[in-house]
């Protein structure tokens, strides 16, 4: 064991439940809501494994105090966006322990929804309906350490858990056929996934990149994922999964010129139409009317997509 080397190490807080409160003097306040974990990583930390010295360790206690004494003292714009406050805390990191080389923060949070009375936006209370959760990863490095006067930030967005459904314009043909091909052709099918969509900043500015709209390219990315799932007709003539997920992802990209990629994950969660032709009734193809759903097992889609290189345009 003693020949043995760490090729990697991250420890920290993990599940730190923090909620920060904005009260304005108008009387409207606001919620952020965050799950937040931190992980510190360095090369002077090897002995805290190896030789068990633990003199240069930052407690997991410490890093979770850090979040809740920056969620208080940190401006009100620099903690309601989680993008913003998980390069704040990592920022804070790198900056305060020379021993540390990289900060890694994940941030989830699942949005309160401010609640609604006669069309007027009630100044204080919220509701959470059963919805997708937004989450922010945030790894900043040190270019030169222990200098932390150079950092790389790699930021990564996103949600996951937004179930989404429809009745037609989704089909299966043409795919390759040979002795283990059970499935027929679905010219028109029931069309559902629970989608996961991120999508990656990376920037040596800091500042530059917490100037980022980053709840508008949220909100965006959400809409494009809906607006092409339901609207968008590429996805009707050429209906596979594949296809709409690759419309999703170029409409952000054009979108968002700050973006550098897109990244999704379909799983395809299947309703097949059940056979009732022992009851002498007709519902398949055209007919069909009632499904089966099947959680398990499903299709899986994956894609990571880029902007073509600089040159090849």
């Amino acid at each position: 064991m003693e020949n043995s080397v760490i090729k990697s190490q991250a420890y920290g807080k993990d599940l730190v439940h923090v909620v920060r409160v904005v009260r304005h003097p108008d009387g409207w306040q606001e919620i952020a809501d965050y799950t937040v974990r931190c992980l510190l990583s360095g090369e002077e930390f090897g002995p805290s494994y190896t030789k068990g010295d633990n003199k240069l360790v930052v407690a997991t206690d410490s890093q979770k105090n850090t979040v809740f004494y920056l969620a208080k003292t940190l401006p009100a714009e620099k903690v309601m966006v989680p993008e913003v406050f998980a390069t704040e805390i990592a920022s804070f990191m790198v900056n305060k322990y020379a021993h540390v080389t990289t900060c890694h923060v994940k941030i989830t949070t699942k949005p309160w929804e401010r609640m609604r009375f006669d069309n007027k936006s009630h100044p204080h209370s919220f509701y959470r309906e059963g919805k997708e959760s937004r989450w922010t990863e945030a790894v900043i490095t040190k270019n030169s350490p222990p200098s932390a006067s150079s950092l790389t930030t790699a930021l990564t967005s996103g949600f996951y858990d937004l179930e989404v459904l429809k009745t037609t314009n989704s089909s299966f043909v043409d795919f390759w056929r040979d002795e283990l091909a059970t499935l027929p052709d679905m010219p028109d099918r029931v069309l559902s996934t629970r989608v996961l969509c991120q999508w990656k900043f990376v920037s040596t500015d800091l500042a530059k990149l917490q100037q980022q709209p980053f709840d508008a390219i949220y909100a965006g990315a959400k809409r494009n994922t809906l607006d092409s799932f339901a609207n968008d007709p590429r996805a009707w003539v050429h209906a596979s999964v594949q296809t709409t997920l690759y419309i999703m992802a170029d409409r952000i990209l054009n979108d968002f010129a700050a973006v550098d990629d897109v990244y999704y994950a379909l799983p395809n969660i299947h309703y097949f139409p059940f056979d009732m032709s022992k009851f002498g009734l007709k519902n398949l193809q055209s007919d069909a009317e009632v499904y089966m759903p099947l959680a398990d097992p499903s299709g899986y889609i994956t894609a990571t997509i880029s902007r073509p290189p600089k040159g090849k345009l």
